[in-house]
């Protein structure tokens, strides 16, 4: 049955490699950690164990940002990773949530509509209904689940939750107990819980946090990658990753057509070609990493079901412009202007130059 699911959930898909850190992990365990903190650092970042078995590298950037995102969850403070969409936030609490927890499931998806009953607790009305408000009747949410246990939650896209759910959180965060009025009762966090929540700057509708709720995280700003090669490195890593899980094979290397995607998104992103000569507009879009990964995988699926299985430019230039063209008329003249002064004069970039012209 597991070789049918669509995604398997970090603890799963890297299951061998946390359990080989446990087996080798000499260093200080806080309770209802399935690792120390130095070992989930080496989760993340990757590394050559002592038995010569690799790590695999889950987060390309700065090793001082996961030891410090890490080591606030030792403490009484809660997580906020904040940054730009696509600067890999889910990612990176995912994998956190698992090498500590075992379990990277118990998350709190933020919406508009998010309630307060999605983050405290619910009640099954029928048996409400029928007994009155017992705790059979209760509902248990992600983070009532994570107090019990002593495991990590996940609140993903805070800021698109409503203030007032918001702050929810903040007897949660501060007294470490969820209290049940209509029981007389109150849950108190085990050891081991805390809760990563993700945030970008980006989003329409955002709601800022209360400075009572930021006074109870401590935020880690994860950057865009600062290199064209990391983030070659972080689109290949992604791409090989997806094609593995849906067993899409790749006929040949694509680590070419990876560098000129990454390279149209960081020069439009950053308002000037990559020789410092020509100025360019940005376009309304964030074309964030995950962007650049998305192109390539939508590319990589046409090749193989509509062509000859071999990546070309007329089987990424949809992708791309769907991903640069958000306003259909201001972001068109942006990349049309982008396209007659860059990608025309560029040597050996005819053909993408080519591809997205006949579809713009």
């Amino acid at each position: 049955m597991s070789q049918n699911i669509l995604r398997q959930a970090a603890e799963a898909q890297f299951a061998q490699e946390i359990e080989e850190l446990k087996k080798h992990d000499k260093h200080t365990r806080p309770e209802n950690w399935l690792l120390s903190p130095h070992a989930v650092v080496t989760y993340l970042m990757g590394g050559t164990l002592d038995n010569g078995f690799e790590i695999s590298c889950k987060y390309i950037g700065n090793r001082r940002l996961m030891e410090i995102a890490v080591a606030t969850l030792t403490t009484d403070r809660a997580l906020l990773l904040y940054g730009l969409p696509g600067t890999a936030k889910s990612w990176v609490s995912e994998h956190i949530s698992a090498a500590i927890s075992g379990d990277s499931g118990l998350v709190i998806q933020g919406t508009a509509g998010t309630g307060e009953d999605s983050v405290r607790y619910g009640w099954n009305y029928a048996q409400l209904l029928s007994a009155g408000p017992v705790p059979e009747a209760i509902v248990e949410t992600p983070v009532m689940r994570g107090m019990k246990e002593g495991k990590i939650v996940r609140v993903e896209e805070l800021t698109r939750i409503g203030s007032d759910v918001q702050d929810s959180l903040i007897t949660i965060l501060s007294e470490k107990m969820l209290p049940i009025p209509e029981l007389n009762t109150k849950v108190m966090a085990v050891r081991g819980f805390n809760i990563i929540a993700t945030a970008n700057n980006r989003d329409k509708g955002v709601n800022d946090l209360s400075s009572a709720l930021k006074r109870r995280f401590n935020t880690v700003i994860l950057p865009v990658p600062e290199t064209i090669e990391e983030e070659v490195e972080i689109v290949q890593q992604r791409v090989a990753s997806f094609s593995k899980s849906i067993d899409l094979p790749v006929e040949k290397p694509i680590l070419e057509e990876i560098n000129r995607i990454v390279t149209v998104f960081r020069e439009l992103r950053n308002g000037v070609s990559s020789d410092g000569k020509t100025k360019l507009k940005s376009p309304s879009g964030t074309l964030s990493t995950a962007e650049a990964i998305s192109v390539m995988n939508s590319g990589l699926s046409l090749a193989y079901h509509f062509g000859d299985a071999s990546l070309r430019a007329d089987d990424l230039a949809s992708g791309l412009i769907g991903a640069i063209i958000k306003d259909p008329v201001q972001d068109k003249i942006v990349f049309q202007e982008y396209m007659e002064t860059v990608l025309k004069q560029r040597d050996g970039w005819k053909d993408i130059y080519r591809a997205c012209r006949e579809i713009i």
